[in-house]
């Protein structure tokens, strides 16, 4: 990953899951990120469910803390379910804090 890759994802290691105590980067809910030479970040990411309490607020929350940032023009978040996110897609990190290693 290259430096303004690696500047979003320690943003994204700020967000947490309201419900369960691990940022959405360990939890494997970010599927791409991209940026474009203007510096605009599109993030594809998921949620645990589609019913998820935090599908229209979380979206924000991360376009706002990314677009926050000055090395950054802006941010747009793209909700996809396809993958489905299951918990083998969390990290090892994550897997441990939850207790499923």
């Amino acid at each position: 990953m290259n430096d303004l890759e690696n500047k979003v994802v320690e943003i994204l290691k700020t967000i947490y899951d309201p419900e369960i105590p691990v940022d959405v980067f360990e939890l494997g809910l970010i599927y791409e990120v991209k940026i474009d030479k203007e510096t605009n970040v599109a993030i594809e990411m998921t949620l645990t469910s589609p019913n998820c309490p935090v599908a229209e607020s979380m979206p924000k929350e991360i376009e706002d803390k990314v677009a926050a940032d000055d090395a950054f023009k802006s941010a747009k978040v793209n909700i996809v379910f396809d993958p489905p996110w299951d918990k083998d897609m969390m990290s090892e990190e994550a897997q441990l804090e939850l207790g499923f290693l």
